[in-house]
């Protein structure tokens, strides 16, 4: 109850946000928003695998990325009046890019786990990194995408009955796909694949033993985790209307990585908690001194090792509450 009361008010306060900020004369405040929101469904995603499955993926940023290259070639060939190596369509529509992402992303995180998830601990760890790394490199020589450079994407998608220039609306959309990715996840782990994976992350060889084979419910939430973060990519490239290979670096994981345990690990709304707190710091360090990130750092680890749990621990609310 504690955390939908949490959920509820946060909620409410999301959606008058960009009333508020006009009120304040603060119009770039919705920006910032916007950006914490698309941040919170790829961490959101990342905690499936991580806060409840117990797999520390240290390449996730790479289905960050896909689904906002998606969303950028998309636009780029509809552009230019050309399909994608002569047979896809090329599309500005958001209900066909989305999806678009999403699909890359999820095929992407099927084979990709599909061979790492043979694997645990470090080796685990260290091949979602070199795989991540791989898709990296392969779009920074990708010169007719930008490159290192990137890509502009001149117009956001379009949306019936919607302008996205209005960054309001944008806004607005963007917490729409995460109140309904949350949805989504909270009643995937309140399911018996979510009781399952909880399972997984707390002993493996116990879960076989009772007849339950780990490896397919480990790939399909890892499939799954990787579809949502795709949407969190192609949300952010229609904000930022660019995309670079900066936005699946390694750096990029450690971000969403940091947001989770921020915020607090196997919890609802820790991810998107963490992702806010991240970039309010962010932004509040930066206005400060133009080396905000050494003292990010040390603030990060007091909050690692006096507040286990992470932020929602402070609120009373920890691991395995509020599924039911």
């Amino acid at each position: 109850m504690r955390e939908r009361l949490a959920a509820g008010l946060l909620l409410a306060f999301a959606v008058a946000l960009p009333f508020l900020a006009e009120a304040l004369d603060q119009p770039a405040t919705i920006g910032v928003a916007t950006r914490i929101l698309c941040l919170g469904i790829a961490a959101a995603s990342l905690n499936l695998i991580l806060g409840h499955g117990g797999m520390v993926s240290f390449g996730h940023a790479a289905y960050f990325g896909l689904g906002g290259y998606t969303v950028g070639i998309l636009w780029e060939h509809f552009r230019l009046g050309e399909p994608i190596f002569g047979l896809i369509p090329a599309s500005n529509q958001l209900l066909v890019t989305l999806p678009a992402a999403m699909l890359v992303s999820g095929l992407a995180a099927l084979i990709i786990g599909a061979l790492s998830l043979r694997t645990t601990g470090v080796q685990f760890i260290m091949i979602t990194l070199a795989f991540a790394q791989m898709l990296f490199f392969l779009f920074v020589g990708l010169k007719a995408y930008g490159g290192d450079d990137g890509l502009m994407v001149r117009r956001r998608n379009e949306v019936p009955f919607l302008d996205l220039r209005d960054p309001k609306q944008l806004y607005w959309l963007c917490l729409f796909f995460l109140v309904a990715w949350l949805w989504f996840q909270h009643r995937l782990v309140a399911s018996r694949f979510g009781r399952v994976l909880e399972g997984i992350r707390q002993n493996e060889r116990r879960v076989a033993a009772l007849g339950i084979p780990p490896y397919p419910y480990k790939l399909a939430a890892f499939v799954i985790a990787g579809a949502g973060c795709g949407l969190a990519g192609a949300l952010t490239v229609n904000y930022l209307r660019f995309v670079s290979p900066d936005l699946m670096s390694w750096q990029k994981s450690g971000e969403l990585m940091v947001m989770v345990i921020l915020g607090g690990m196997g919890t609802l709304l820790g991810p998107v908690v963490g992702a806010a707190a991240l970039v309010g710091l962010e932004y509040m360090l930066g206005a400060l001194t133009e080396h905000w990130q050494f003292f990010l750092g040390p603030i990060l680890l007091l909050v690692v090792l006096f507040a286990r749990g992470g932020i929602m621990a402070a609120f009373g609310i920890r691991r395995g509450q509020g599924r039911g």
